[in-house]
């Protein structure tokens, strides 16, 4: 059997992943709130512990492996957008949910077993905080439930941070009922305006941090025991999950919080076994801003005509646990190895009738081994590069496959070589023109004129014809006469 090694962020090392309970392995990541668009930085987390459950679901089998992903539906960012939009906070979330479930999609992420949303477990929160209460590790104050940071010993251990040190780094709000600065928030009074649930102190909603520990208990734990689906091992360690997962800037506070809260409300020494953080996201070497002109979220490169598996082809190629650094050269590299990769004229005498199911006798070993040194995916695609290259097409799109890129769109192979090759490349093509056109708007408006006229000229010999509407934008489709060489010689 295959052996996994993770960095666990706990320990500072890499070490190998033994489950608690090989028939239910079970890992908790933190998801998005849910109030606009993901961002690019958003999908990340999303794409590298995809990654993790799928090699857990081929070493474990995947009916015992249980993937926890929460959505974050009550927060005041929530509620700042229902109060700016006039619309309501259930329109909103219900939105956005479904917008964060598409865009994933897009860049081939499977869905996990679970996806709680937060307003559905208020109850397990306020059980909770009860219970932290009661123990003397929260306090109420003015309509609010507090946890005693000083009440838990091991407070910064995830983070490597005295609480000191914690105080001076962090914005910590200030509150005259807060018995100490670093003390956070468990529940916080509603008014009006705000949703709010009754709880014993006063009509309130709960802190971010409670929500991951009231649901990861309830789906890891509770719900696991009561379904007779944890060993014996495992029920001699309650309330205690494999891995934690999500972005490093959840480290503090968040995961740190969460295990203070979770360690003192069932009595146990830790919270989850492993714990793993991505790094974090870049665009063209820069903190992606607002504000510096480079923020841009996931739907956003996608109606540009960017494939969603060219999105993941990047993401992939930088380890987790580096920074990621998303450029143009990037994109244009990613999208020309999987021009190639999806080129029927080398894959299609390989390619099986069973379309985009994955053949898992023929995923390559060595590419597994790659993942299951600490998800080392730019490994992994170095061996599907080389497998590509010596024509080992059934490891290859299997192995392809797996990865959630594009062979898992083969089928079309099974059709006349011209078709396919219209049909796969046809997102490549709307990318190409798109980002044309969007050069072509740009030179018009920094009055170049001869450059818009070469690219308008050059997009109509390679057979792409454009109409330029009354509201500044452009519209195009292909003639008969299009030349695909030809409008890539224009880029």
């Amino acid at each position: 059997m295959t052996t996994i090694k993770l960095h666990n962020t706990k320990t500072r090392q890499r070490e190998v992943f033994t489950p608690i309970d090989r028939r239910n392995v079970r890992m908790y990541v933190c998801g998005p709130t849910v109030y606009d668009r993901a961002h690019l930085g958003n999908a990340r987390p999303v794409i590298v512990f995809d990654v993790l459950y799928r090699l857990l679901r081929l070493v474990f089998d995947k009916g015992h492996v249980t993937y926890v992903r929460n959505f974050t539906d009550v927060d005041d960012k929530i509620n700042a957008r229902a109060a700016e939009s006039g619309r309501t906070i259930g329109e909103i979330t219900d939105e956005t949910t479904q917008w964060f479930l598409d865009d994933m999609a897009a860049v081939g992420a499977l869905e996990p077993d679970h996806m709680p949303r937060a307003t559905a477990y208020i109850p397990q929160m306020i059980e909770m905080i009860e219970g932290l209460i009661a123990k003397g590790h929260a306090y109420a104050a003015e309509g609010h439930a507090l946890f005693a940071v000083e009440s838990y010993k091991k407070y910064g251990a995830l983070s490597g941070r005295s609480i000191d040190d914690m105080i001076a780094g962090a914005r910590v709000e200030v509150a005259p009922y807060k018995r100490n600065p670093m003390d956070f928030v468990l529940w916080k009074p509603s008014d009006d305006a705000t949703p709010g649930w009754d709880s014993p102190w006063g009509r309130g909603r709960p802190g971010w941090h409670i929500e991951c520990s009231a649901m990861a208990d309830e789906l890891l734990w509770r719900e696991p025991l009561r379904q007779e689906r944890l060993s014996e091992g495992a029920k001699s360690q309650p309330h205690v999950f494999d891995i934690h997962g999500g972005g490093l800037d959840l480290q503090f506070p968040h995961h740190e919080d969460e295990i203070a809260q979770s360690c003192c409300a069932n009595g146990t020494d830790e919270m989850a076994r492993y714990w793993l953080h991505n790094e974090m996201l870049q665009v063209e070497g820069k903190k992606m801003s607002k504000s510096l002109g480079n923020f841009f979220t996931v739907r956003d490169l996608l109606d540009q005509g960017v494939p969603g598996e060219v999105i993941r082809f990047v993401m992939l190629s930088t380890h987790y646990r580096k920074p990621m650094d998303w450029t143009e050269k990037k994109r244009e590299e990613a999208e020309k190895t999987l021009r190639e990769w999806n080129n029927p004229d080398r894959v299609l005498l390989e390619s099986d009738p069973a379309g985009s199911k994955i053949n898992h006798n023929h995923i390559n070993k060595e590419m597994i081994d790659c993942l299951a040194e600490d998800l080392n995916t730019p490994g992994a695609i170095s061996v599907l590069h080389r497998l590509f290259k010596e024509g080992q097409m059934k490891q290859f799109i299997a192995s392809a496959r797996y990865l959630g890129l594009p062979a898992a769109s083969f089928e079309y192979f099974h059709k006349s070589s011209v078709s396919a090759m219209h049909e796969l490349n046809s997102v490549i093509v709307a990318s190409t023109v798109n980002y044309l056109i969007s050069a072509r708007a740009k030179a018009k408006s920094e009055k170049n004129f001869s450059e818009a006229d070469r690219i308008r000229d050059g997009l109509l010999e390679a057979g792409v014809g454009i109409k330029d509407l009354k509201n500044g934008n452009s519209d195009w489709e292909l003639t008969p006469n299009f030349d695909p060489a030809k409008l890539e010689a224009l880029k």
